[in-house]
């Protein structure tokens, strides 16, 4: 049986995408990247998506309505950043909320930062630099039983993950293509303290049933951004954006860095160009938190947040997701 809310606008009085969302004290905290109207023509590079700042929203329950708690941070509010604020994610560690944000620096660079608060809706106080070694965009956090908490991040394209690849920064780097191995997402540890990445950055391996890496060409299936993790009977789970070919689907492994082997698609395409999204268990249910343009009418940059229930079997098998049936 589908809830009131289900695969409906969670909120109409702002654009909001890219949404991770959380369980924190028994309520629904939602961490989406906001959408502003203008009319920049739309590129590859992701000139569209101007973001600013950031809004939480909330929800006692899937039933109830949802709340927008106002500005929790500004690109006003940190000194490193020039632009385009995108999709963030949050984690609850040390008796604090910590909102971990992609942003271009003053040489219009995409990195990570970090930004803490006592309260999950903020404000949130960032720290005075980015972390050191991050680059490109979409960073998801996943803290492991062990308390371990680690960062997946990555996006091509206008997210400048394959610009990295001779370990320097370069726009003209040559994009992989055809039977070239594809780029997975980076992957390193945090800090105790979330200041800093204690492991070397490093791409994830995800391969076809073979334990063949997926290649470039291999557009249906291969990684392209907005990484998310969970866990399941114990094996982890990485689902991920195709980009160009608009699936959200995922891979399996034994351990938080991989390898992980490929199984499945999560998500049929949605209206607009990108797609991203979180997964989360909710009162022992799973359900998917995403996004589309059904709000302003397929206008890409103008984006709002929705979830529908996501069935997995007790292997951890997936049930492919429709989102307009």
């Amino acid at each position: 049986m589908k809830r009131e809310n289900e695969r409906k606008p969670l909120i109409k009085t702002l654009y909001t995408a890219d949404p991770s969302a959380h369980v924190f004290d028994g309520k629904i905290y939602i961490y989406p990247s906001h959408d502003v109207e203008h009319d920049v023509p739309d590129d590859d590079d992701g000139e569209q998506y101007i973001m600013e700042d950031y809004h939480i929203l909330s929800m006692d329950s899937l039933d109830s309505e949802c709340v927008d708690n106002g500005l929790a941070l500004s690109q006003n509010d940190i000194p490193w950043v020039s632009r385009q604020m995108w999709a963030p994610d949050a984690v609850y560690k040390n008796g604090k909320y910590y909102l971990v944000f992609p942003a271009k620096d003053k040489d219009g660079i995409f990195r990570i930062g970090v930004a803490e608060s006592d309260s999950p809706v903020g404000p949130f106080r960032p720290q005075a630099d980015f972390i050191k070694g991050s680059y490109s965009i979409d960073p998801a956090v996943f803290t492991d039983d062990d308390g371990r908490t680690y960062c997946y991040y990555g996006g091509l394209w206008g997210g400048q993950l394959e610009m990295w690849q001779s370990g320097a920064f370069n726009p003209d780097e040559k994009r992989p293509s055809g039977d070239d191995n594809a780029l997975g997402p980076m992957f390193s540890e945090f800090s105790n303290d979330m200041t800093e990445f204690v492991s070397e950055p490093r791409h994830l391996l995800i391969t076809d049933e073979n334990g063949e890496p997926l290649k470039a060409k291999d557009e249906e299936r291969r990684y392209f951004e907005g990484p998310w993790m969970h866990k399941y009977n114990g094996k982890y789970y990485l689902s991920y954006s195709t980009g160009t070919t608009h699936f959200i689907c995922y891979a399996e492994a034994d351990k938080p860095g991989g390898p992980f082997r490929y199984k499945g698609r999560i998500m049929e395409p949605v209206l607009g160009w990108t797609t991203h999204h979180s997964i989360l268990e909710i009162d022992g249910e799973w359900y998917i938190f995403y996004h589309d343009c059904e709000l302003s009418g397929g206008i890409t940059h103008e984006r709002c947040v929705k979830y529908t229930k996501l069935n997995i079997d007790k292997d951890g098998n997936i049930e492919t997701i429709h989102p307009y049936d």
